[in-house]
């Protein structure tokens, strides 16, 4: 990596941009603009949209005309992060790049500054090849939409797009967020699970009780909550929700069979995730469970005393964060009326249940293999690498993906060069140099192949 894309990578994943967070807000806005005047420099008309009536912050639309006639595409990114939380399991600064071998560690060092930022040095390299050749004039029109609020929904993107359409038509829309296959063997990614979250907020007494004095008395929230989320899988870990999975629609035998192709084993997972790879519906296979199923998942629960020693109360709440996966067939508000019903249903004696902050966030989809699209990356993929791609379906969200393809009528084509090791969501998160130039490779030859 040349030290001056080294130092604006660096730059950029300086900015804590934790776009969840309004305390941010104001960071958010200045990686904006960092990323506005990059692109600028580049011959890109920039422009920073703010969405109305909320703090969320901005998104930043850029577009480079190209010759007349020629494709348009669309590149989608996102530079906001996930919080550093726990801060005390880092062993750097969260938001200080540090590099340890061959690796940068950060927060946003891969999800998605790394990657996003990768693809654009990538298209950095492909426009000035041309113009150093003298073909400047015959270049696709590219369009550049970057958000600062994937990891929490995408809300304001995912309300502004559809009156966007005229701005955001484009040919294709390439997205750089997701993982490669192991080994770094490339992956197209052929489907995406949806993802629709809410918390739930359980109450009770009107105050933190005595234990002693009111046990047996009053209802405990902690307790109910504990039901309650438990009530939404059977014993197999199968789903228990009544409508939930109502009008799913299964994968075909091509999409099973090439989806196992390149699936990491039972003891891969294990050495990954530091345990037995157990989620899920028993009888199902781990590509099932993670490609084709939906899910619905426990991210947090809060309630009552947690610190050091005891303090033996009933707590008067508990609070439990939910998001569900969601597969084709399945709409985010029909899965969540169901779970609602079912929680409605299910509240204990004398408590009071309200469910709050929904965001339906986008369904799940699918996409045909035998795009020309598809053949195309496929064969610019097998000239990086001997093995060529494998297709994968991710068990993971870009909700707004969805959005966008609807919008701007774009062939979706999603390839990234992620690795389990690069920890994303988590403490340590890391992005290699090897990935980098992938990416940024990737980029070069994919733009140069759907130019010609």
């Amino acid at each position: 990596m040349e030290d001056k894309i080294k130092e604006e990578y660096f730059t950029l994943l300086k900015f804590p941009t934790v776009g969840a967070d309004p305390a941010h807000l104001r960071d958010c806005t200045a990686c904006a603009v960092w990323l506005k005047d990059w692109l600028a420099a580049l011959g890109f008309a920039t422009e920073l949209l703010m969405p109305e009536k909320s703090f969320a912050p901005p998104i930043l639309f850029a577009e480079r005309k190209g010759a007349e006639g020629a494709p348009a595409i669309l590149f989608y990114g996102h530079y906001d992060v996930q919080p550093p939380d726990p801060v005390e399991e880092w062993k750097t600064p969260p938001f200080t790049p540090t590099i340890c071998g061959e690796r940068v560690y950060c927060r946003g060092a891969q999800d998605d500054k790394g990657q996003l930022f990768a693809f654009l040095c990538g298209m950095r390299d492909f426009i000035e090849e041309r113009e150093k050749a003298g073909g400047a004039s015959g270049l696709p029109t590219f369009k550049i939409v970057l958000e600062g609020q994937e990891e929490s929904g995408s809300a304001a993107l995912s309300a502004m797009a559809p009156e966007m359409r005229r701005r955001l038509a484009a040919d294709a829309l390439l997205v750089c967020d997701t993982n490669a296959a192991q080994d770094m063997r490339p992956a197209i990614v052929a489907g995406l699970r949806g993802v629709s979250h809410f918390t739930l907020r359980l109450s009770g007494p009107s105050r933190d009780l005595h234990s002693g004095a009111y046990g047996g008395i009053a209802p405990n929230p902690a307790q109910g909550m504990a039901e309650l989320v438990a009530s939404l899988h059977a014993p197999d870990g199968a789903i228990a929700v009544e409508g939930f999975a109502a009008g799913l629609e299964p994968p075909n035998d091509d999409e099973r069979g090439k989806a196992a192709e390149a699936a990491p084993s039972p003891e891969e997972y294990t050495r990954d995730i530091g345990c037995e790879p157990a989620g899920g519906e028993n009888g199902k296979s781990i590509v099932e469970r993670n490609s084709f199923m939906p899910t619905i998942e426990v991210n947090g629960i809060h309630s009552g005393y947690g610190g050091p020693g005891a303090k033996t109360v009933i707590p008067s709440e508990a609070i439990a964060k939910i998001s569900m996966r969601l597969v084709p067939g399945q709409t985010p508000r029909r899965a969540f009326e169901a779970v609602k019903a079912h929680l409605e249903a299910r509240v204990p004696r004398g408590m009071k249940l309200s469910i709050e902050d929904w965001n339906p966030g986008a369904g799940g989809f699918r996409l045909p293999l035998a795009s020309p699209l598809f053949r195309l990356a496929a064969h610019v993929l097998g000239e990086m690498d001997a093995r060529g791609p494998v297709f994968q379906w991710d068990g993971a969200s870009i909700p707004v993906v969805s959005i966008l393809r609807e919008a701007s009528g774009a062939s979706p084509l999603i390839v990234g060069w992620g690795q389990a090791e690069d920890c994303i969501h988590s403490p340590n998160e890391s992005y290699s140099f090897a990935q980098f130039d992938k990416a940024r490779d990737w980029a070069r030859r994919i733009l140069s192949s759907l130019h010609s």
